[in-house]
């Protein structure tokens, strides 16, 4: 979902139902597209192959039936590898069904409680810092796949083992994978084939095909049939839901597969024009989906850019295709499982890490430090939070910094100092006044001449905190005892004005930022 997508002038979804010849064949090409990232996210998960398989099988027929958003196409993503592939190290993988079926039933929930739309509040950069952080992540991990190496179980290990790793990696797996990586760069610039034939599948299969003809000494996918790979949740796995580690892993599935897949619906509806999408309903139709997921015990299932890209693109107009994208995988996989086991493992990891590459927002990151450079510290810590602790972790920290961001921006006060003579100085605080900026406020108030009266002004004052307000009465009224203690005895000494009382900003008021004074001090 990362991926800039350009809007398209497909034709409508809405002006047919019925399933056409356009949509059989845009079936077709996402069936092809989705096979080896199914196979690839499985293995990087570190479960069965056939699992991947299953949840692309279920995101076509049980997702793509439901009402929600008619293009999109949805299965196993690169997006939530890391986070299954820690689930499946800590929990065991008889564990897995019961953490996506319980992310299902809390999708589903959220999506009968209108929650959907509320998932677009979420910051972009904390999104883009996500994805970044997993790219990173996924590169880090399948790199040592790519040798037919085992990559080390913590994230400070994959990278000082860097060093070590050309030495140690088989050169036939290295070449293989590199050769993945090439073909997967190179294959889309020949447009005419790569719109008849997908990169993913040309990569895979030229990788396939090499390492039997030369008979490569190699790792292959292993095969156990798509029968004996699923397995339903037992009685005594349901238990651990009371744990407070494994609540927190349906929370993470829940959240950031909803999130993903809503952010992907948001991409998709620009590539076409048709009926944009129901959030809510996708919501639910994402959980549904889960659910059957978990009950199979298969990897958890959102939306995915990359297939339903290819959907729109390849002209599809129902969800007839998404569906039909389905029955292809349950055909492949119930007729021709065995074809799987001609696949090396080191062209999956090729093909990862050249997905992990597009997670990453590197042409975004240019223009992004130029004009918002806000928004990319959150970006950047997001990203590094993920890498150093863990993809909940990392997402928690960076939704913190993105409202600390937030309440920063918007907590500008402006401090105006107007002389009107012998009447003295009229000061006007205007914006809003929090905590954060209270030190800078309370300097420009302490830096007023103390030998004039000073007439304090804060109908400008738009929204004021607690501590803003209880420094701003506190100023004033020390304000007004060193007037009384100069004025001393002085019996014609100017009357002290009592301490000024912080209104209630009136609803909807004006900003005053415009305004033009004698002298003016932002803070």
């Amino acid at each position: 979902m990362s991926p800039s997508l350009s809007p398209s002038l497909s034709p409508s979804p809405s002006r047919s139902r019925r399933p056409s010849r356009a949509d059989l064949t845009a079936s077709l090409v996402v069936f092809l597209v989705a096979l080896p990232l199914c196979v690839g996210v499985a293995v990087a998960s570190g479960v069965p192959a056939e699992l991947g398989i299953v949840t692309g099988i279920v995101g076509g027929l049980v997702a793509g039936a439901l009402p929600g958003s008619s293009l999109q196409v949805s299965g196993p993503a690169a997006g939530l590898t890391v986070l299954v592939y820690e689930a499946v190290r800590t929990y065991g993988p008889g564990a897995l069904g019961v953490l996506v079926l319980a992310a299902g039933l809390l999708q589903i929930a959220m999506g009968a409680l209108r929650l959907g739309r509320w998932f677009r509040a979420v910051s972009a950069a904390v999104v883009q810092g996500m994805l970044a952080g997993i790219g990173l992540v996924l590169i880090a991990g399948q790199l040592y796949v790519l040798g037919d190496l085992t990559a080390p179980a913590d994230p400070l290990g994959k990278v000082t083992g860097f060093a070590g790793l050309a030495g140690a990696a088989e050169p036939a797996a290295l070449t293989l994978g590199a050769g993945t990586v090439l073909v997967l760069v190179l294959w889309p610039r020949w447009r005419a084939a790569a719109r008849i034939l997908p990169a993913p599948l040309v990569a895979v299969a030229l990788a396939a095909t090499a390492t039997a003809l030369l008979r490569l000494p190699v790792r292959r996918i292993e095969v156990r049939g798509l029968l004996d790979a699923v397995r339903a949740p037992g009685t005594g796995e349901f238990a651990r839901l009371t744990e407070v580690g494994v609540i927190g892993t349906v929370l993470a599935f829940a959240l950031i597969a909803s999130a993903e897949s809503l952010f992907s619906a948001a991409a998709v509806d620009r590539l076409h024009q048709g009926r944009r999408t129901d959030y809510d309903k996708e919501l639910i139709a994402q959980g549904a989906g889960n659910t059957v997921c978990g009950m199979l015990g298969a990897l958890p299932m959102t939306a995915v850019i990359v297939r339903s890209a290819a959907n729109v693109r390849a002209g599809a107009r129902t969800k007839a295709s998404r569906i039909l994208h389905g029955v292809w995988l349950l055909l492949f996989a119930a007729a021709l499982p065995a074809a799987l086991g001609l696949i090396p493992v080191a062209a999956l990891a090729g093909l990862l890490v050249h997905a992990g590459c597009k997670l990453i927002p590197v042409r975004e990151l240019g223009p992004l430090w130029r004009e918002h450079r806000g928004e990319a510290l959150v970006l950047a810590v997001t990203a590094v939070s993920i890498v150093a602790a863990d993809l909940f972790k990392g997402v928690l920290i960076g939704l913190a910094v993105a409202v600390g961001k937030t309440a920063w921006d918007v907590s500008h006060v402006h401090v105006e100092t107007e002389d009107r003579g012998a009447a003295g100085l009229t000061v006007r605080v205007i914006g809003n006044a929090t905590f954060l900026r209270l030190p800078k406020l309370l300097d420009a108030l302490e830096a007023l001449p103390g030998d004039r009266p000073v007439r304090l002004d804060l109908e400008g004052l738009r929204h004021v905190d607690l501590a803003c307000a209880a420094a701003l009465e506190s100023w004033s009224a020390r304000r007004g005892r060193f007037r009384a203690r100069e004025a001393g005895c002085d019996q014609d000494a100017e009357p002290v004005p009592e301490p000024a009382r912080v209104p209630e900003p009136a609803p909807g008021a004006a900003s005053d930022e415009g305004r033009i004074a004698t002298s003016r001090s932002t803070t």
